[in-house]
């Protein structure tokens, strides 16, 4: 059972981390998507705008288109070089004033946009006849071959257009032809909000589903943990009430074989006593398979069934059977009160005490001091003992359902699993209350204030 829950928490963790993963990818693809069609948004944008620089300045791009020929020409005659003319174009003195109106008519035409922009020079080729293809210029896009535009990086931009260009002239009776090719990127400010917003929806959705497979994987997890808990606790209480079952049973045998010597049985005083012991254990068999068959240990209120007691001699009686089963233990009493009457529960505080006594012996002790007083109009029984204590950070949990305090191998020790946790119910039923004292090394008291 236990192998079995943890393969299933096991499996539950591994589905909720591959639910989440491509739960995480669905995202992902679709901001993605997003991206890409926003680009796509603004490409067509652009080029509704504009389909060249002619329609922007036609005067600037007769400049331009000037300038191209006079450095051309002057290459063919051997007058400059290709360093010469890349600088000539990158610096030319119309840059500044096309990057304005081109820079104007964005923020016209797209108010809603707001956009920085770069176009760069690839290629500048010049084809003359009957001879190969002169490559004077040919890179890939890098911002330091900015012709207009104001962006510092294309590293946040994206390509919208190439504009290849050619120009057909004669020189020296000799026809040539230059190709040119720009190409523009432009960079949207915030476009990651803008994405973002128009993901809303879908971020939200995705948001509330892992939150939901989260919440439901936690629910599972507890209830599983909870299962394994009660299957322990189940497993632990049929194994250990064979324990609780052989404390009267163990009295009983040896009351028997006290009862077995002449001398008891020719006095009187010593049969009666035995043969009371006996009855009283024998009742007590009774009520505790009674106990389990109506598993009164269930989070179900406990009934009481409670009557008039000489508080002295019910703890008395308990003393005296506790000797029997424990002859070793040195028990001693200490009762500062007479003929007290309380109305109790006899067999509940009767299993509440010997947990108590019987915790004491499993945890070391070999002198248990049981005493009596009146405190604050209170019957104040405290059970003192000698054995190794319990942690400070320890105590406040010593109550807990099902807790059980480790010191060693004396974890290992036989019982309910629930013995505290039953006394501090059964005192409560009674509207009393218990408390503990304990140093580590240096003994236990409990103490139970009952109403008198």
């Amino acid at each position: 059972m236990k192998q079995r829950i943890n393969l299933l928490i096991a499996f539950s963790v591994v589905a909720l981390i591959v639910l989440s993963t491509v739960q995480c990818y669905l995202v992902k693809t679709t901001y993605d998507y997003k991206v890409a069609q926003f680009h796509t948004e603004i490409k067509n944008e652009i080029a509704q705008i504009s389909n060249n620089y002619s329609d922007i300045d036609s005067v600037l791009v007769a400049k331009k288109e000037a300038l191209y020929k006079s450095l051309s020409e002057n290459y063919l005659q051997g007058k400059t070089n290709k360093t010469d003319i890349k600088r000539a174009i990158l610096e030319s003195e119309f840059s500044d004033a096309l990057t304005q109106k081109i820079k104007r008519k964005l923020e016209r035409d797209l108010p809603n946009l707001k956009i920085d922009f770069a176009i760069v020079l690839n290629k500048y080729i010049l084809y003359q006849n009957a001879k190969k293809a002169d490559t004077i210029f040919s890179e890939k896009p890098f911002i330091s071959n900015k012709l207009y535009g104001n962006l510092a990086s294309l590293n946040n931009a994206f390509l919208v257009r190439n504009y290849v260009g050619t120009t057909n002239g004669t020189f020296e009776n000799q026809d040539y032809k230059l190709l040119t090719e720009d190409s523009m990127y432009v960079s949207v400010i915030d476009w990651e909000m803008i994405i973002l917003r128009r993901m809303t929806f879908i971020l939200i959705l995705s948001l509330l589903s892992i939150l939901t497979l989260i919440t439901l994987f936690v629910i599972a997890i507890k209830a599983l943990i909870k299962q394994k808990k009660v299957s322990d606790v189940k497993t632990d209480f049929i194994n250990n009430i064979t324990h609780e079952l052989k404390t009267p049973l163990a009295t009983l045998g040896i009351s028997t074989k006290i009862l077995e010597q002449k001398n008891i049985r020719e006095n009187d005083e010593n049969f009666n006593m035995i043969v009371n012991t006996i009855s009283r254990q024998n009742n007590r068999l009774q009520n505790l398979i009674d106990q389990v068959m109506a598993n009164s240990l269930a989070e179900n209120e406990i009934e009481l069934q409670k009557e008039k007691i000489e508080t002295e001699d019910f703890l008395l009686s308990i003393v005296n059977d506790f000797k029997i089963t424990f002859p070793k233990i040195n028990l001693k009493t200490d009762f500062q009160t007479q003929k007290t009457i309380l109305i109790l529960d006899k067999f509940h505080l009767t299993t509440a005490f010997l947990n108590v006594l019987e915790n004491a012996v499993k945890y070391g002790s070999k002198t248990i001091t049981i005493k009596t007083r009146i405190v604050e109009n209170q019957f104040s029984i405290s059970i003192e003992d000698d054995g190794i204590g319990i942690e400070k950070n320890k105590q406040s949990l010593l109550f807990d359902k099902f807790y059980r305090v480790q010191q060693g191998n004396l974890h290992n020790t036989k019982g309910l699993g629930l013995g505290l946790y039953y006394v501090d119910q059964i005192i409560k039923a009674h509207q009393g209350s218990v408390k503990v004292v304990s140093d580590l090394g240096k003994g236990t008291e409990f103490t139970i204030l009952l109403k008198v």
